[in-house]
């Protein structure tokens, strides 16, 4: 493991001095004492939480217990600091019409955001817009949120919109999502084999550039890999991979090879591992996936209630739907609740996720690798399946052996630290005019 290769030569002298007396071993309710301390003192931050903007409402808000994975009651049961709420916009036509619909939905959703911060509950939550604003907000003992884009089509043909963007509180921008925008190719390509401009567009070329100007990290995760490639090489300043994990330990488009993770680590950058469990071990989830339903089906049918199977389905309700679908199979849900011990299989879990992690800090460094979960968009782990439960993400970064120091890097402090560095960049180059 990544922590005893560190700790080894340290090991051994404690071996030669401790030679002929009893250190006790650290017992399990010390271990989550001590984890529990780190979790406490230390910054923790998720790079990607979706939101819908009718959760943003006086009527229905995240200062209440909503079935979401993320409200402020979460955040604070959990122990998360900071969430990176999300303007994400999907892909659509490229033409007028497309971007002018583009626009006007994240437009919606930066205007929720700011709602939440500005106005709902400014003694609970503020908007950050730099590293110091996130350590003088918690000191304050106050929530934190980030803006971050998902997809740069709202952007249109407009690059002056990228300063709007930042000026409205975006702090990273994707250039293209599930389908190709106008600035890059996205990683759906190596599905069909269909790219449209090989990697970045022009106007993504610009873009790239206009980003670094106006200190918007660059987003990695969901463009094709000749697209990340070029960025790496174009970007005067570090880029992130705000929600992926590493493709050598599942080969998933959306994760990231080792040659992609050789240049971000070149770049300075930072990929913030995601907990989404078909990104963590796609076989695993399939399989748990399918013996879960085949129970539920057979509870379904002994229960006479009728339950939603196509993840499409779901995600096109709106959430009232979504909460009158959960009170109804809610009895159903506890029945297999009891029965799950049936279930052979078992879902992917933090210690899956987190084996993602260590990989990746073997492969490219203690400093290049972070955290996200991508809650209310598909993610979360058996473990870690909203924010109330992030304790346990730390958990087990601690009983794998990583330091107090270590910890802090990977839950926000390598994050922050590259988006100091994109905004000295930024300086530099409005100063160069």
């Amino acid at each position: 493991m990544y922590s005893l290769r560190l700790y080894a030569p340290l090991f051994l002298i404690v071996v030669l001095v401790c030679a002929g007396c009893q250190v006790a071993e650290e017992t399990e309710e010390e271990l989550v004492e001590r984890a529990r301390g780190v979790h406490e003192r230390i910054i923790t931050l998720d790079t990607h939480d979706d939101i819908n903007t009718s959760n943003f409402t006086e009527e229905r808000n995240y200062t209440m217990d909503l079935p979401t994975q993320v409200t402020l009651p979460k955040m604070r049961e959990g122990g998360l600091d900071v969430g990176w709420f999300i303007v994400y916009t999907g892909q659509g036509d490229l033409d007028d019409a497309g971007f002018d619909a583009a626009y006007e939905n994240a437009i919606s959703k930066f205007d929720a955001i700011h709602w939440l911060a500005d106005e709902k509950a400014p003694d609970e939550i503020e908007l950050a817009y730099t590293s110091d604003d996130v350590r003088r907000i918690v000191g304050e003992g106050k929530l934190v949120a980030m803006i971050g884009i998902e997809n740069g089509y709202p952007m249109g043909d407009d690059i002056g919109r990228i300063q709007e963007f930042q000026e409205r509180g975006a702090r990273y921008m994707s250039l293209a999502h599930n389908g190709h925008s106008q600035l890059a190719d996205s990683n759906t390509g190596e599905g069909d084999g269909v790219w449209l401009h090989d990697g970045l567009s022009d106007l993504g070329r610009e873009a790239v550039a206009e980003l670094n100007k106006w200190g918007i990290m660059i987003d990695v995760s969901h463009p094709s890999k000749v697209a990340n490639m070029q960025t790496f090489e174009l970007s005067r300043a570090p880029v992130i991979a705000s929600h992926s994990s590493a493709r050598a330990l599942n080969g998933h488009s959306r994760n990231m090879d080792d040659e992609q993770l050789m240049a971000l680590k070149a770049n300075g950058g930072v990929i913030q591992t995601v907990a989404f469990r078909s990104y963590v071990d796609m076989e695993k989830d399939r399989a748990y996936r399918e013996a879960t339903n085949a129970l539920r089906q057979e509870i379904s049918q002994e229960m006479g209630i009728s339950v939603v199977t196509d993840r499409r389905a779901w995600f096109a309700m709106t959430p009232e739907q979504r909460e009158a679908y959960a009170d109804a199979i809610a009895p159903l849900e506890e029945e297999l609740a009891l029965r799950a011990a049936d279930i052979e299989q078992k879902p992917v879990n933090v210690a899956d996720f987190v084996d993602h992690i260590d990989y990746l800090v073997e492969t490219i460094g203690i400093d290049h690798v972070g955290i996200s979960s991508d809650f209310d968009g598909g993610g979360g782990v058996d473990g870690w399946n909203d924010a109330s439960e992030t304790f346990n993400v730390t958990l087990e970064l601690v009983r794998r052996g990583y330091s107090e120091e270590e910890v802090e890097k990977i839950w926000s402090g390598n994050l922050l630290r590259v988006l100091d560095e994109v905004q000295a960049v930024a300086a530099e180059m409005q100063a160069e005019g």
